[in-house]
């Protein structure tokens, strides 16, 4: 399943805030992307559609909760990165931020704390 940019500002507020209501979907995103209320439902209405909302009754209102875990959209997204731009290979999207930005000193650190975590697990 393929998330939109505009799609995935709604999962996170859902993912943030937990169930909403269109109308505070609305507020919490649409407003400060001056998005009307008829582009929050229609992001709302793809996002049912692809399974990644649930829409339910609480209280006399519909409120919508996600389907696909934050982790999960992340990995997914994750993985598409790396096979569209790096042939699905972790070294060269490394090293392309390496060469291209500044990695800080708790980068780097964290970089090698990962590695020794992956030379002691083989």
């Amino acid at each position: 399943m393929r998330i939109s940019p505009a799609e995935s500002q709604i999962m996170a507020a859902l993912w943030t805030d937990g169930p909403m209501s269109a109308d505070e979907l609305v507020r919490k995103v649409g407003e400060p992307q001056q998005w009307g209320e008829a582009t929050v439902k229609t992001l709302i209405n793809r996002l049912l559609k692809k399974k990644a909302l649930k829409s339910e009754r609480v209280e006399g209102r519909t409120r919508y909760r996600p389907l696909v875990s934050r982790e999960d959209y992340v990995t997914s997204e994750s993985q598409g990165l790396l096979d569209r731009l790096f042939s699905g290979q972790v070294a060269p999207l490394v090293a392309h931020f390496a060469e291209h930005r500044a990695l800080s000193p708790d980068d780097v650190a964290r970089l090698k704390r990962l590695i020794a975590e992956l030379e002691d697990g083989d």
